[in-house]
């Protein structure tokens, strides 16, 4: 009832708020990151668990208040992805601005494959869509496969539309043919800062250990692709802002696994950067360190997980 409910919810808005007029969606989306905020569900106590680790010194009055920025950025998100396919090329065109996206098409001319890899941060499909728009080339990422089913072919079909391969995280095919794009001197876009597989790599984040996922730093390693961290951002304009960092490099020693463990690191301490800026436009409602998460087999000492409400 719970999957069927949420399939029902995310319809909802693809037919509802996509066909408002943009600030009255803007203004409905406001309306309800702030509903929930003040019900205080396990969703935004998570969020405000994880901000309290990226600003350290906040007061809870601060914690509050980032929590609430958070959640209407978040909602933002939903709003911009639900009008999303109703943008015509050239709105897609000026919604977004990335600074150094030479260092992208650079590579590109060389003929290297490029990975970006990005956090939970601003819009990651408004970036991708103008990526696909802009470059005319195509862009190939990986999807969480959500239940029930219907709703995960939502996002595909959607992500899709806008000019997107979209190949799923489960079934064991996807690094065989993100490798194949990137040889063939694709891109790649890549969420990056939360592991969901059982082979991710443990990393220092804001101080305390978690897992990143290693597709990025192993793809890059295999196919001589450029791996880019890339950070995004709100500000008060309805321009999605973003930035470019220096492509992490291959360690030219050590093991594929230490290599790995080193370009992992180097993503992680890029995004802690970003995230430390504009914390609220990071949207982590899911616990993410370590000492949250339920020990794996033959681990010890974590906490029991809570309900993932999000």
């Amino acid at each position: 009832m719970k999957q069927r409910l949420s399939d029902a919810l995310y319809g909802l808005g693809w037919a509802t708020v996509k066909r408002m007029p943009e600030p009255a969606a803007m203004a409905l989306g406001r309306r309800v990151a702030d509903t929930v905020w003040r019900r205080r569900g396990p969703a935004v106590r998570r969020l405000e668990a994880n901000y309290a680790r990226v600003v350290p010194d906040a007061s809870p009055q601060r914690l509050r208040e980032l929590s609430r920025e958070g959640m209407r950025s978040y909602l933002r998100y939903w709003i911009e992805s639900f009008r999303l396919p109703v943008w015509g090329e050239q709105r897609i065109k000026d919604c977004f601005y990335v600074a150094d996206f030479d260092l992208v098409t650079d590579t590109l001319k060389e003929g290297r494959g490029v990975v970006l890899a990005l956090p939970h941060c601003g819009n990651w499909d408004v970036a991708g869509a103008w990526l696909v728009t802009e470059l005319r080339i195509p862009l190939t990422t990986v999807a969480e496969r959500l239940k029930p089913e219907t709703l995960y072919d939502r996002f595909v079909a959607f992500r899709e539309g806008l000019g997107m391969e979209v190949v799923p995280h489960t079934g064991g095919s996807a690094f065989g043919i993100l490798s194949r794009r990137l040889r063939k001197g694709g891109v790649v876009a890549l969420v990056a800062d939360r592991d969901l597989s059982a082979s991710g790599v443990e990393v220092e984040f804001f101080g305390e250990p978690t897992r990143m996922p290693a597709g990025p730093a192993l793809l890059a390693q295999q196919t001589g692709a450029a791996l880019f961290p890339v950070e995004l951002w709100y500000d008060e304009t309805k321009v999605i802002k973003g930035r470019v960092h220096p492509a992490v490099d291959v360690p030219e020693q050590g093991t594929r696994a230490e290599r790995t463990a080193v370009m992992t690191q180097a993503l992680a301490d890029s995004f802690a950067a970003g995230i430390a800026r504009r914390p609220h436009d990071w949207h982590m409602l899911q616990r993410l360190w370590l000492a949250d998460l339920e020990p794996r087999p033959g681990e010890a000492g974590a906490a029991q997980r809570e309900d993932r409400a999000a």
